[in-house]
């Protein structure tokens, strides 16, 4: 029998990681075993770097084919013959119209194709994500849960708090800004609460669904990915100073300050400074999975006891291992 298909539309820092796991996969390297595509609309540099990695079987990694998510058609033309589709889709700046056009009619156009392919979807969403929400990255992402599950009801969804790993782009950057501000910015006194999950859970999560009875098993549920420990906003400044080595105070700003400067800092070049006023809103909520679930949700934790994986790492024990000691 030929090898069945696996697609990660989307790659970027997260999809790397899953990638390497599935193709890493004993389960998955059966007759006939998975192999990975990675499509986006500039796959190459994840292509290269998963075939520099002598880690990944290079048997089990096709070669990358590009897609842009807003034209059907190369989307058809990428899923021709998969099995599974992993939807990676979303963007952190933009205006409202460029959250729609990628976090929602993206998403919907890959659940099309996808189901068109004859293929399963799995389709990252986001933790705390609401149709009904005024944040234009908070609303595509609860629309687009929507909508992937009326074109496929069996797609298995997951929401992830902060993902953290090596080349994550919340931790590394405030480390980074930590080396010449004279200060770690928080705003509303830092109290908000966050879940982070390490990268390589999320992808020992996804692999696991791409095992067909535990895909099946979990179908049109949406896995609430959030990690063992809660911080506050302060708790992970802190955190960040004391892993790097660097004594720096804590300020806290209200939050008008941070929108005033958001106003500002989206109209420029997206830079290590670079904030918006939507995100600014979104950290006056918490990011956490909540203790009384929906019906058709499941906290990862829950999912991980009943497929007897090993239990989610803590940011404690992953940071240092990437965030290095620098001093002053």
């Amino acid at each position: 029998m030929s090898a069945r298909k696996v697609v990660i539309c989307g790659a970027g820092f997260l999809g790397r990681h899953i990638a390497r796991a599935i193709v890493a996969s004993p389960q998955l390297n059966g007759k006939p075993p998975l192999v990975v595509q990675i499509s986006s609309r500039n796959p190459l540099r994840i292509w290269n770097a998963l075939h520099s990695d002598s880690d990944v079987s290079k048997d089990r990694l096709l070669p990358a084919v590009p897609v842009d998510i807003t034209e059907p058609h190369t989307i058809k033309k990428a899923f021709t013959g998969a099995s599974i589709v992993v939807s990676l889709v979303g963007i952190m700046h933009g205006s409202p119209a460029d959250f729609e056009r990628v976090q929602l009619r993206g998403a919907e156009n890959i659940a099309l194709a996808a189901r068109d392919a004859g293929a399963r979807l799995i389709h990252f969403s986001a933790l705390g994500a609401d149709p009904g929400s005024h944040i234009p990255y908070t609303r595509t992402k609860g629309l687009a849960e929507l909508s992937v599950l009326a074109v496929q009801p069996g797609a298995n969804i997951i929401r992830p708090s902060l993902v953290f790993g090596p080349e994550d782009d919340f931790f590394n950057r405030f480390a980074k800004l930590s080396k010449f501000l004279p200060f770690l910015p928080v705003f509303g006194g830092g109290e908000s609460l966050f879940q982070p999950i390490y990268v390589d859970d999320i992808a020992r999560l996804t692999t696991k669904l791409c095992e067909e009875k535990v895909g099946k098993e979990l179908g049109g549920k949406i896995i609430e990915a959030g990690g063992p420990q809660i911080y506050t906003y302060r708790d992970l400044m802190r955190l960040i100073l004391e892993t790097t080595g660097r004594g720096r105070p804590i300020l806290s700003f209200p939050f008008a300050i941070g929108k005033l400067q958001g106003a500002i800092l989206e109209k420029l070049p997206t830079n290590l400074l670079t904030v918006t006023r939507a995100q600014i809103e979104q950290l006056q909520l918490d990011n956490i999975v909540q203790s009384r679930l929906p019906k058709n949700h499941v906290s990862v934790e829950e999912v991980f006891l009943a497929y007897n994986l090993p239990p989610l790492r803590t940011l404690e024990d992953i940071l240092p291992t990437y965030l290095h000691t620098g001093g002053k």
